[in-house]
């Protein structure tokens, strides 16, 4: 499949904080918001962006506040409400609501966002549900917290992400990890996120209100809803998945086997089908 055009475009948030974005399509067609997870970027998403391109979508691939070339916030703001609101921002300069696509901590922030009525036309979350995983959710976060100090080679962060993710395979060429670092005044390799991010318990772990929060809001959900999840993730549990269903009887899941947290990485055809099939039912790119 070739390679569909985008642009950089960037949205200001109602504080001031500029988010990057890589945008494509046509404007006039249904919209899909990309909303990646806690110290990744919009690139994880790429070929699921190519794909909706493909499928006749307008897609906006947005990095959020504090990740890849999107403002840190100066105020160290990166609660889920905070990012909600940003998502919210963006859904209000289209002409409809979009369809929320987010993973993780995308997924949560997407999850608040189409619980307010208007905001979004269908959801889908990728590997997130209101109560987590505790043992999964906090060894995402040690890994975010393990080298505040950097790397001194792009071989040292290849071998942390092999360890911390050792059902996939360690690349041969790891120099597609230079799109989440980049190299500070002290010459070494950082992951391109704010430190801060992962300073505040609320943001990225599951403190009882976030739990609470998001059962509220998927309480109110009245769109079309999907949860992709990978079958070896350790963040989402049956129990997450049957208490979600409790709170929100229309959910659709689409299990994806041989696949952990990181989704669309590991499965990545299997993923963009399932993704692919709901929106074509559900938000079709002709609507």
């Amino acid at each position: 499949m070739s390679t569909l055009s985008t642009a950089l475009r960037r949205f200001v948030a109602d504080d001031g904080v500029v988010l990057a974005a890589d945008v494509g399509g046509d404007p006039a067609a249904p919209a899909v918001i990309l909303s990646h997870g806690g110290g990744q970027t919009r690139h994880s998403w790429g070929t699921a962006m190519q794909r909706l391109l493909a499928d006749g979508y307008h897609v906006i691939n947005v990095d959020a506040r504090g990740h890849g070339d999107s403002d840190w916030s100066p105020r160290g703001d990166y609660s889920i409400d905070r990012l909600c609101a940003d998502l919210c921002g963006i859904a209000a300069t289209l002409a409809t609501p979009p369809a929320l696509v987010g993973a993780s901590m995308g997924g949560a922030a997407s999850l608040l966002a189409a619980a307010n009525a208007g905001s979004a036309r269908a959801l889908v979350l990728v590997d997130v549900v209101p109560r987590l995983n505790r043992e999964g959710a906090e060894r995402i976060i040690a890994f975010m917290r393990a080298r505040p100090d950097g790397f001194a080679s792009l071989d040292e962060a290849a071998d942390m992400v092999a360890t911390y993710y050792p059902q996939r395979r360690r690349p041969r060429d790891p120099t597609g990890l230079l799109k989440n670092l980049r190299r500070r005044g002290d010459g070494r390799l950082h992951w391109h996120w704010d430190p801060a991010l992962v300073a505040d318990p609320d943001a990225l772990s599951e403190p009882p209100r976030f739990t609470e929060k998001l059962y509220a809001a998927a309480r109110r959900i009245r769109i079309p809803t999907l949860l992709v999840r990978g079958l070896e993730s350790d963040v989402v549990s049956d129990e997450g998945v049957d208490e979600f269903r409790a709170c929100l009887p229309t959910l659709e899941v689409c299990d994806i086997a041989a696949a952990g947290h990181m989704v669309a990485g590991d499965r990545n055809d299997a993923f963009n089908d399932g993704v692919a099939a709901f929106l074509r039912r559900q938000r079709p790119p002709t609507d």
